[in-house]
């Protein structure tokens, strides 16, 4: 996902914006990994492989985003792992 992104994307539950971007993994302003975070309703939305997943909680694959939250529990703050909407550590 191109940083640029950042300037249109909005929660799609609450149409919040600006989402809170946290870098995983990052080059030339390009995000491989991260996390979206939405401070209006605690939602967060997984960037993985480049792609920001931003799915209404219905269509939201649980047993991917906890993989993530897994994988990456060390480099994501504490408000997405143990607080972060739908579903956390």
């Amino acid at each position: 996902m191109n940083k640029t992104m950042m300037d249109i994307l909005a929660c799609p539950i609450d149409k919040n914006h600006p989402l809170e971007l946290f870098e995983i993994e990052e080059k030339d302003n390009v995000i491989s990994e991260g996390a979206l975070f939405c401070e209006k309703c605690s939602r967060f939305y997984p960037i993985i492989e480049g792609i920001p997943i931003m799915l209404p909680d219905e269509l939201r694959d649980k047993k991917q985003e906890m993989d993530f939250l897994k994988n990456y529990k060390k480099e994501l703050p504490e408000k997405i792992i143990t607080q972060g909407n739908p579903w956390h550590l």
